[in-house]
């Protein structure tokens, strides 16, 4: 049973107040609030049990490259993998996605080669495609969204040609929070013979995930999101994809042997994790899935499902609010702007002061900003742990945003 209150008390930020009024925390689709059970685990690893990892053989190192791996178990099960041999180490979606860029696409794309890209992307899966098209020519294909801010499956295929390499999409948008259907996607481009790459950065926060079933080549996820620390992340790999991957840095760890002459990798994940990794973060990370699968992402998506719902409702509520689309099926993501003078900035700060945190800018979305007609919003993104009373002090503190600004 999904018991909202004791979640509550399992975040101890949650207590606090800022500016004299109760935190209501809105901003979790930056960075998630952390558990006292991650907390503790990463505070008592570094107190009791740390050393560095692989090849120490003494008891500390021992510990840790139990813990550490052990978190690859651990992403394998909450991702639906395979094996955990599929598991690779990042410090978050970006490097993974970056990964794929260098040690993927990189070695293998042509000038004219096409990537298929949404409106919807963060910078994240957009940035490292235009590296690609900078210094390979490689054209970025784009795919806009529906005016509710749907993205349709076909309308994604659609765009493939007999040029397309890859497909990189959003599983869900941090803007808008459109729930992209990324098993069809990945349905039609396997038929096509087209990999695709999948951010499952607010995904798989919401809702379970299931790599196997999707049928993607690649899956991103990074832990800040997730109730875990920030400098952690994953990323599953088709063992297909994965064996034509290059390494993607080079240094200790990743390597067989090293002469003056040669140099030999390491086979499975440990080919793309060099050097002394995050030890602590990635094991912060595990302890942080285990909880919320103790809790279980269906519960999770049930929940925050009916809080969205009632959300959506009240702020549909307020004429004087620009609600911008938000489909129907999504996740609990709401950005706004107001009539009149005040500016996303404006209303976060005004938010702020009544212990509201919500974000404000472009969020790392500005082609969709560009699509949508605006410079900026102020967005509201709720977690497994808000309540409707959260939802209830973002109205109050939005009509005297209004009040004042109107």
């Amino acid at each position: 049973m999904f018991d909202i209150e004791k979640i509550r008390a399992d975040f101890p930020i949650l207590s606090r107040k800022v500016n004299g009024k109760p935190l209501v925390y809105l901003d979790s689709g930056a960075s998630a609030q952390k558990p006292s059970c991650v907390i503790d685990a990463m505070s008592r690893m570094y107190s009791e049990d740390y050393a560095n990892v692989h090849r120490g053989l003494h008891t500390l190192s021992n510990i840790s490259t139990e813990k550490y791996e052990g978190t690859r178990a651990i992403v394998a099960r909450f991702l639906g993998a395979r094996t955990e041999e599929e598991i690779v180490f990042t410090t978050g979606s970006t490097e993974g996605i970056n990964m794929v860029s260098y040690a993927w696409a990189a070695p293998r794309f042509q000038p004219g080669d096409e990537i298929v890209l949404s409106v919807l992307e963060h910078h994240a899966n957009i940035v490292p495609w235009h590296f690609l098209r900078e210094r390979l020519g490689v054209v970025l294909k784009w795919v806009e969204p529906e005016a509710d801010g749907s993205l349709p499956a076909q309308k994604v295929l659609d765009a493939v040609s007999d040029k397309t390499r890859l497909i990189a999409v959003t599983h869900m948008s941090n803007v808008l929070g459109t729930l992209v259907d990324v098993k069809a996607i990945s349905s039609g481009a396997r038929e096509k013979g087209v990999p695709v790459l999948v951010d499952g950065s607010q995904a798989a926060v919401h809702m379970p995930v299931n790599v196997a079933d999707i049928g993607c080549d690649f899956y991103v996820i990074t832990g800040h999101k997730l109730y875990g620390p920030s400098g952690s992340g994953a990323i599953w790999i088709d063992p297909e994809r994965q064996a034509e991957m290059r390494p993607f840095m080079g240094g200790g760890d990743m390597i067989d042997t090293v002469t003056r002459d040669q140099v030999s990798y390491h086979g499975g994940p440990l080919k793309f994790e060099a050097g002394t990794p995050g030890i602590v973060q990635q094991y912060g990370m595990g302890v942080a899935l285990e909880y919320l699968m103790a809790i279980g992402m269906d519960n999770i998506a049930t929940y925050e499902a009916e809080l969205r719902r009632y959300t959506r409702e009240r702020l549909q509520g307020l004429n004087w609010l620009n609600l911008q689309p938000t489909p129907q099926e999504g996740g609990a993501i709401f950005s706004m702007t107001m009539n009149g003078p005040a500016h996303p900035h404006d209303i976060s700060t005004i938010l702020d002061k009544r212990g509201v945190a919500v974000r404000a800018g472009s969020h790392c979305a500005m082609p969709l900003m560009q699509h949508l007609g605006q410079t900026a919003t102020a967005r509201a993104s709720f977690a497994m742990y808000n309540t409707r009373s959260d939802t209830d002090a973002l109205v109050s503190a939005l009509e005297l945003c209004h009040e004042l600004l109107g």
